[in-house]
């Protein structure tokens, strides 16, 4: 008979029904929070993860996966058959965490985070097969962003090691990228970047198309913003055929000072 957990936080609860399953999990109407610490315990979980079947509703999904970092790792996760998204069309009354032989409700309450196990297996087993079910007819939710693993790997070859360890660092130091106001977005960030780098616009929009980060008109529609905003300057560097290419350069001492940790903060305070 499964028991119920206490903790501290949704990360520990979700982290501990880890540790107890073992099999796949259907996660019913989780809300925005459950569903970032789902990806985030996901993503750095040491051990064997459970398949995270992921029922929510498809306008929750697409706000929370607006975040690149947090989309990113969703998609390393999908990428590496650990977790699937898809949309509910009718809500449960609480975030359920449901497997072939437990059941549990996660409930917050002031500074603790429970998950409350049903105590009778046969009700346990029944609500997995209903979910289970509703989660197998479900639509799947089009997760767009690509793998963060794949963005990283892609810049490191197609740009070089110095971009891709500069854009590790200004993602490490961003707490979201959303492009909102809260944050930069990964246009953005990749653009500061490649000017930090001294890089062509052709070659990082190139690379951003590519791997699916943004159209090169996105791509170029956001230099302009930046360029007209002193945030970013350009360079024409002549080719063999064709009109020259640009070369992207920061724009402000202040970012052309920054430490690379400090890039995002600093171009964020420009921004706004």
């Amino acid at each position: 008979m499964t028991t119920n957990v206490f903790k501290r936080s949704v990360d520990d609860v979700l982290r501990a029904l880890f540790e107890r399953s073992t099999g796949e999990l259907v996660i019913v109407d989780p809300n925005a929070a459950v569903v970032e610490s789902l990806i985030d315990v996901g993503a750095d979980y040491e051990g064997e993860l459970p398949t995270l079947n992921v029922l929510a509703d498809g306008r929750l999904l697409k706000d929370v996966m607006d975040d690149f970092l947090i989309a990113g790792e969703a998609a390393d996760l999908i990428d590496a058959g650990t977790m699937t998204l898809r949309e509910i069309e009718a809500s449960a009354d609480n975030t359920l965490v449901v497997g072939e032989d437990e059941l549990y409700a996660i409930v917050t309450a002031d500074e603790h985070v429970a998950a409350l196990a049903a105590d009778d297996d046969s009700f346990a087993a029944d609500a997995y097969e209903t979910y289970h079910g509703r989660w197998a007819d479900a639509t799947a939710f089009n997760l767009r962003t690509p793998a963060l693993s794949r963005v990283r790997s892609t810049l490191d070859e197609d740009i070089g090691e110095p971009v891709r360890a500069d854009f590790d660092a200004v993602l490490a130091s961003l707490e979201t990228a959303r492009g909102d106001g809260d944050g930069l977005d990964e246009v953005t960030i990749s653009l500061l970047v490649a000017a930090k780098n001294d890089v062509l616009l052709y070659d990082i929009s190139k690379w951003g198309e590519d791997i699916g980060i943004a159209s090169k008109a996105t791509f170029s529609r956001t230099k302009t913003h930046l360029e007209d905003l002193g945030l970013i300057d350009t360079e024409k560097v002549p080719i063999d055929v064709g009109r020259p290419r640009l070369r992207l350069k920061l724009g402000d001492d202040r970012l052309r000072e920054a430490d690379i940790d400090e890039l995002a903060s600093v171009a964020h305070r420009l921004l706004n």
